[in-house]
C-alpha cells in the first residue's frame, strides 16, 4: 500500500493532492458535519416536544400561565420559556392574556387560542362517519346523495363570485377554490383543459364507506363551475386520483 501510494505520488502529483483532501474530509471534516446536523435535528426534536408539553399545559389551565408557571411546569429556564412563547404565538396558537399579580411587577397570561387547541387530537371522521351512517339507515342511499348533492350545490354558492363566461375560466377558479378547501388539485391550463384532477379526498376515509358522500363535491362542483360534471375516476374506488369531466349545460 505504501508503494503503491509513492507511485500515485510520483505520477500524479494532484492525484496525491485530492487523497489528502479526501482523508482530511473524512477524518475531520464529515464527522463534525454529521455532528452537527445529528445537534440540529436532536435540537428540532425537543423543541418541538417542549411546545407541545408548553400547548398541554395551557390546555390544562384554560385562565392562562405565566412564564415563572410555565418555568416551574416545564423544568426549563425562563429564556427557553420566552423563546418557545414567541414561536407559538407567531403561529397563533399562543396569545397575551390579562395580567396576574405577582410579588413585583404584574406578569402577562398566556392562553391557547383556537388554533393551538386544534393541534391535539379530534374525531371528526369517526363522528362524521356515525352521523352519516344514521343518516343513510334512516332516509336510504338515494336520499342522503341528494341531501348531500344540495348541501355541495349551496357550499359553492356561498363561495363562487362573479363567475367567468368561459368553462375553463370557471373551471380554473374551481380548482382554486378547492385547494383552499385541502384538496391538492392541478391547475388548469387556461383555454384547454376541461377537466379537475384531484390527487387527493378531504372526504377519503367516509366516501370509501358510504360511496354517497361523493355526491357532495358534485353538487359543489356542478354549481361553482355551473357545468355538467362526470365523476370518471375515483380513489374511493381503488384509483389514484379523483378526476371530474366537464361540460356547458
Amino acid at each position: 500500500m505504501i508503494r503503491f501510494r509513492r507511485r500515485i505520488t510520483e505520477a500524479k502529483p494532484e492525484l496525491a493532492l485530492l487523497t489528502v483532501f479526501y482523508v482530511f474530509n473524512h477524518i475531520t471534516v464529515k464527522p463534525v458535519a454529521d455532528a452537527a446536523i445529528r445537534r440540529y435535528f436532536t435540537d428540532m426534536t425537543e423543541s418541538t416536544d417542549r411546545r407541545q408539553e408548553l400547548l398541554t399545559a395551557l390546555l390544562q389551565q384554560k385562565g392562562g400561565l405565566t412564564i415563572d408557571a410555565l418555568v416551574d411546569t416545564l423544568g426549563i429556564t425562563r429564556t427557553a420559556v420566552r423563546q418557545h412563547l414567541a414561536a407559538l404565538e407567531r403561529e397563533g396558537k399562543v396569545v397575551r392574556g390579562g395580567m396576574r399579580p405577582s410579588g413585583g411587577r404584574p406578569q402577562h397570561l398566556y392562553v391557547l387560542t383556537a388554533s393551538g387547541a386544534e393541534q391535539f387530537p379530534r374525531r371528526y371522521s369517526w363522528f362524521a362517519d356515525l352521523l352519516i351512517g344514521l343518516l343513510k339507515s334512516e332516509v336510504g342511499g338515494e336520499a342522503l346523495r341528494k341531501r348531500l348533492e344540495a348541501l355541495g350545490a349551496a357550499a359553492a354558492e356561498s363561495l363562487r363570485t362573479d363567475p367567468d363566461s368561459r368553462l375553463t375560466g370557471r373551471l380554473a377558479s374551481l380548482a382554486t377554490a378547492m385547494r383552499e378547501l385541502g384538496y391538492e388539485t392541478d391547475p388548469v391550463p387556461p383555454g384547454r383543459s376541461k377537466e379537475v384532477v384531484a390527487h387527493n379526498c378531504v372526504f377519503h376515509q367516509i366516501a370509501a364507506a358510504h360511496p354517497e358522500v361523493c355526491a357532495f363535491d358534485l353538487g359543489f362542483m356542478a354549481r361553482f363551475a355551473g357545468a355538467k360534471v362526470e365523476h370518471t375516476e375515483c380513489m374511493a374506488r381503488g384509483q389514484h386520483v379523483c378526476r371530474f369531466r366537464f361540460q356547458e349545460k
